[in-house]
């Protein structure tokens, strides 16, 4: 590995990863620090009483909250990053997304781009992370060149059966974009793939398919156990001359050319406020989102859930209007399955046969709003300690659509109903911190992911989403990376 490097991109999640995928061909030297390791192939990575208990894949790094309580963030740190437990839904924005938006609670503002910009990159990262999926499905669903690489994943008898009468209820399940070869994965286990770390069998993550494309080339390092301590700027051209990373606790400087920071939302805002780089704006932190978020379980005493992986479909009805005429809700998609195991983990005083007949005769579902920017919700460093001071908004939205779910699924022959919002530990699409805009005194980056203050610092992760919209975030930043990647390969080539 050389100490000067073309490019060091500082994390292997979605964008990290997604970026050096499409810098590789380039023949630029890239470095890629990860923080973590590689999940190997002895974890106990189907076992939902250590995934979900004494947690075999979290750190033990504890955050602050906005009072200054300490909490352990469900967030990891492994090669792949997030996306190693992520649901696999990689479904685009809507078009009007990219548009300012009205919602209960406030406006969702236009991006400095529009989604005609984003379109081509968006068919690249469906491509590099073999995307299954019915374009026709979804009403919603913006304007494509073609089909998906791959068919849907299909349903199992049981989700069949659950569409079919939602459908008789008057909604529109559509076939949810997934990332996952489901009999590779089953081939590993009998499970669902949702918040279960995947061991290379069968999930298209950030290290199946971004890493592994970039990794084919010889002119990629990858270094894991670096964690990236700080950035320094020369004074006079106000490029990023230096970076320096800890590494089994020995400390080494490297001088790239170009930097890309895509450690995700809260840590890559962490390491420039840290660093005291890329804030002119004094926004490096600020408009942190997290979707607000709930669990809902359908119970019918005559429905007989024995699926195994569950999510295969979601509702995008009330995405655009409540349905009449009314402002945006929200998205409505299927949880992996929640076996006795996990519902007993969650509900710790519900009695063992209980926790399986629920199980048996539910139906999972995970119902996502979205939460507008707000300065005031932020990521801060308080004596070098993150501290989370996450300000939610879109909550009135967010009720209506839990109770036009319930009245729907009570509509649909599920006579019991439960609910539960998820709250600030569940990183549920964490984004927005490092902002990307039109308007370098409201933002970070701007239209080509670039920082305004320094011409060679880039950011590709979730934190340059301006908005969060309220659909799973992963194919966003892929694409965004892989356009950022052009961006800078034409740069390089000049």
């Amino acid at each position: 590995m050389s100490a000067s490097p073309d490019i060091v991109i500082v994390g292997s999640g979605m964008g990290g990863a997604s970026l050096a995928a499409g810098l590789a061909p380039s023949g630029a030297r890239i470095t890629i620090l990860e923080r973590g390791h590689q999940i190997p192939d002895t974890a106990p990575a189907r076992d939902p009483w250590r995934i979900y208990t004494n947690s075999a894949f979290r750190s033990d790094e504890t955050w602050l909250d906005g009072d200054g309580t300490e909490f352990e963030p469900g967030n990891y740190y492994n090669i792949g990053g997030n996306s190693k437990l992520y649901g696999a839904v990689l479904i685009r924005y809507r078009a009007e997304d990219f548009d300012a938006m009205e919602h209960e609670d406030g406006v969702s503002p236009a991006w400095p781009i529009r989604y005609a910009d984003l379109a081509p990159w968006y068919e690249k990262a469906e491509r590099l992370y073999k995307v299954r999926g019915d374009v026709s499905s979804d009403a919603s669903e913006p304007a494509h060149e073609g089909a998906y690489p791959f068919p849907p994943v299909p349903d199992e008898p049981a989700i069949k059966v659950a569409r079919q009468r939602l459908e008789n209820a008057g909604v529109h399940p559509f076939s949810l974009p997934l990332g996952v070869d489901i009999d590779r994965w089953l081939e590993a286990g009998q499970t669902g793939w949702d918040g279960y770390p995947d061991q290379r069998c069968g999930k298209m993550d950030a290290e199946t398919c971004g890493l592994s494309e970039a990794l084919a080339y010889d002119n990629v390092d990858l270094v894991s156990g670096a964690e990236v301590m700080h950035l320094m700027t020369d004074a006079k051209t106000k490029r990023i001359k230096s970076l320096t990373y800890r590494k089994d606790g020995e400390e080494t400087t490297l001088r790239p050319k170009m930097v890309a920071v895509c450690a995700g939302a809260v840590q890559t805002a962490a390491l420039l406020l840290r660093s005291n780089v890329a804030n002119g704006s004094d926004y490096v932190g600020r408009c942190f989102m997290n979707h607000n978020a709930t669990a809902v379980i359908a119970i019918d005493p005559t429905f007989r859930n024995d699926s195994v992986y569950q999510k295969t479909f979601g509702i995008n009805d009330w995405y655009l209007s409540d349905g009449n005429g009314g402002k945006p809700l929200g998205n409505v998609q299927l949880l992996g399955r929640v076996t006795p195991d996990i519902l007993k983990i969650q509900v710790p005083q519900l009695p063992k046969f209980a926790a399986s007949w629920i199980s048996r005769h539910a139906l999972d579902l995970y119902l996502i709003s979205e939460d507008l920017p707000d300065p005031d919700s932020r990521v801060v460093l308080k004596d070098g300690q993150i501290q989370l001071c996450w300000r939610r908004s879109n909550m009135a939205a967010h009720t209506k659509l839990v109770s036009k779910t319930k009245e729907t699924l009570r509509k649909a022959g599920f006579p019991v109903v439960l609910s539960r919002l998820f709250d600030g530990r569940v990183p549920s699409h964490q984004c927005g911190t490092v902002r990307m805009g039109s308007d370098p005194k409201t933002s970070v980056l701007d239209p080509d992911c670039r920082s305004w203050d320094h011409p060679n610092l880039f950011v590709t992760d979730a934190a340059a989403l301006p908005t969060s919209a309220a659909v799973n975030p992963a194919l966003t930043v892929a694409a965004l990376a892989l356009r950022t990647a052009d961006t800078i390969r034409k740069e390089l080539a000049a």
